[in-house]
């Protein structure tokens, strides 16, 4: 009898990815028993159309250093090929129906779910973990979600906002992002000199 695969999700624009995203990719991983967790860089996040993301080319092969070595993590590009803006509830369609999905989140995500495309298509497809965000209260994600399975994480106060500021201002990645990541940010020039 073959066994249902268990695939969490890490999806977002990874811009860059940075070491949150890996400690919920980790946490959902041992946590729920996952048998793989994709990191699926958004291809053209419409909500992010006027914030200047970078090249979807440079945000993917950030995602693929990211993970690398990590045997149960893989990186996926299905959305940085597809055209056209890219939408959660359409990417989720495109995995096989017998897989038990997982759709990991951070609380900030989490809590505007219901403004995407298709919430209830997502909520269908995928069940959701949430990782704690500073500044976002449980009550706010249980009221558009439900209740999630909450990930044991410490708080980060990490996010590719940040880390694109710090880098403007001629400040330090090393330690925030995967050693691989920053050597791609510094070689490709991104997020401004250091």
């Amino acid at each position: 009898m073959l066994s249902v695969m268990r695939r969490g999700i890490l999806g977002g624009t990874f811009d860059p990815p940075h070491l949150a995203h890996l400690v919920a990719g980790e946490a959902a991983y041992r946590e729920l028993g996952l048998d793989v967790v994709t990191f699926l860089p958004a291809g053209r996040p419409w909500q992010k159309a006027d914030l200047g993301v970078s090249p979807a080319a440079d945000r993917w092969e950030m995602a693929r250093r990211a993970v690398a070595g990590t045997a149960y993590f893989e990186a996926d590009d299905r959305e940085v090929r597809r055209d056209g803006w890219t939408y959660t509830a359409d990417t989720l369609a495109t995995f096989p129906e017998g897989e038990d999905l997982v759709l990991i989140l951070g609380a900030d995500a989490a809590a505007g779910l219901l403004t995407w495309r298709s919430p209830e298509m997502v909520l269908q497809r995928a069940r959701l973990a949430v990782m704690d965000r500073p500044g976002v209260e449980r009550a706010a994600v249980e009221a558009a979600v439900g209740e999630p399975v909450w990930l044991q994480t410490p708080l980060l106060g990490i996010s590719g906002t940040l880390l694109r500021a710090r880098r403007r201002a001629g400040l330090s990645l090393r330690f925030l992002v995967p050693g691989a990541v920053l050597d791609y940010i510094e070689s490709a020039g991104l997020y401004g000199a250091l």
